[in-house]
């Protein structure tokens, strides 16, 4: 391993994967040492904008008068996400019925539909039809309030109180990566995500031409550096101290 065979990973197939499927080809604690933590986010519990549900509590009242009839989505079974609205629903002391999907996609087209009567989700894949006014946001899991939504309060504000479910993000290497290699990365990546303004590159996609899409790959140590940074550069304008810090990482991969 050389360095430029990363991967990004999170607590389903890490953490609970392990748990919950018997005699798995791999060991995470042994295959994949950690490099660097990168991302929290929560699970956000919503439902169409055209449900008659409005808040939590209006869900917790309904589901104790009609237990079981009212219906969850989530990406599938055994995920973090299925895993919060299990939590959730011993929290309140309810009883939901859980759809699972196979994937986040799904869920949340049959949530917009109404097919469902709440989703459960990871904010960012529920994010682009909160913010188009499609989707409502009841609550959030983690301890404090998103700040990609300041308004929607927690779960335990909400009256549960100490919920917190949220779900991590991580960048790994195969075994044998050399501890040169995991320190370097670990660096450049802490030095990364310290930088003012923040690394995402969300809002400068409709800028880049689909060769410029290299980027992402060569900050993982999956592309060649130089000539991606050339083509960055011809694409688009960062401050100076944002762009020392994008390819900070991606030159210090390089061979």
């Amino acid at each position: 391993p050389t360095g430029y065979d990363l991967v990004m990973g999170q607590k389903d197939n890490l953490v609970i994967g392990p748990w919950l499927y018997k005699n798995l080809p791999w060991d995470p604690t042994k295959d994949l040492p950690a490099l660097a933590h990168v991302a929290y986010t929560p699970v956000v519990i919503a439902t169409s904008v055209n449900s008659k549900y409005k808040t939590l509590a209006d869900v917790v009242a309904a589901a104790k008068a009609s237990p079981g009839t009212i219906t969850y989505g989530s990406p599938g079974n055994g995920t973090s996400i299925h895993l919060a609205g299990d939590l959730f629903e011993k929290a309140a002391g309810v009883k939901l019925s859980h759809i699972p999907y196979k994937g986040s996609n799904p869920a949340l087209m049959d949530a917009l539909a109404g097919n469902v009567d709440l989703l459960v989700s990871s904010l960012p894949s529920a994010m682009g039809q909160i913010k188009a006014g499609k989707l409502r946001p009841l609550a959030v899991t983690s301890a404090k309030r998103s700040s990609s939504l300041p308004e929607v309060p927690t779960v335990a504000e909400s009256g549960f109180k100490d919920f917190d479910v949220s779900t991590w993000y991580g960048v790994f290497a195969p075994a044998g990566t050399p501890a040169a290699v995991v320190t370097t990365v670990n660096s450049e990546i802490n030095k990364l995500l310290a930088t003012p303004g923040g690394i995402d590159l969300g809002p400068l996609a409709p800028r880049l031409p689909e060769a410029h899409v290299n980027l992402g790959f060569a900050l993982l140590g999956l592309g060649h550096a130089s000539a991606a940074r050339r083509s960055f550069e011809q694409a688009i304008d960062l401050r100076p101290e944002q762009a020392n810090a994008y390819w900070g990482l991606a030159t210090a991969l390089e061979p």
